[in-house]
């Protein structure tokens, strides 16, 4: 009965996570998307969702935050591609002086995101559904997730970077290597608008 049960439990958790995640995303879009006080938020409740999930991060190897910089250089090839061949993604970087705020606001949203998604919710979906499945969901929460940032044609490349992330998930075991992986793409996109 112990393994029955813990199928039960599974999905609901998994469940569980999602809703979170659908929440602090509505809350995000409701206190302004683009805010750094709607990332914040929206990281804290990210956050707290993984922890009050039983989520617990281990810490970080040096192994894990080598292969996550090397994850990270493999999602900045096509950005940087468009950049070397005279395009921008956007109208170039804000000013400077935004940048130290920017980058706090952004390395919070990418741990926390991953702490979720990589984290908390690859493990409630695992031992029910196997890992793959696990990392498909993630993904596509992920894909989902930025919908509201980026809208729908990003979708696929948004499923793409989530599958990446849950490989470097499952290569090492643990979230340092994604959540490196997330961070440093996300901070190499100031320079490669």
């Amino acid at each position: 009965m112990i393994g029955a049960r813990t199928i039960v439990e599974g999905p609901a958790r998994s469940a569980l996570l999602l809703c979170g995640l659908a929440a602090a995303m509505t809350l995000r879009v409701a206190a302004g998307l683009g805010t750094h006080t709607a990332g914040l938020l929206f990281a804290v409740l990210l956050l707290a969702t993984a922890a009050a999930a039983g989520w617990r991060p281990a810490a970080p190897r040096t192994r894990a935050i080598a292969i996550g910089a090397g994850g990270a250089a493999v999602l900045c090839v096509a950005p940087v591609a468009i950049r070397l061949s005279g395009h921008t993604l956007v109208l170039g970087p804000p000013p400077i002086g935004l940048l130290p705020a920017w980058a706090a606001t952004v390395v919070l949203i990418a741990v926390a995101e991953e702490a979720l998604l990589r984290g908390a919710l690859i493990d409630a979906v695992s031992p029910w559904a196997g890992e793959l499945v696990a990392v498909g969901v993630a993904a596509i929460a992920f894909g989902l997730l930025h919908v509201p940032l980026y809208g729908w044609t990003a979708v696929p490349l948004d499923l793409a970077v989530g599958v990446w992330l849950g490989g470097l998930r499952l290569a090492t075991g643990g979230v340092a290597a994604p959540a490196t992986a997330h961070t440093l793409a996300d901070l190499a996109a100031w320079w490669l608008r």
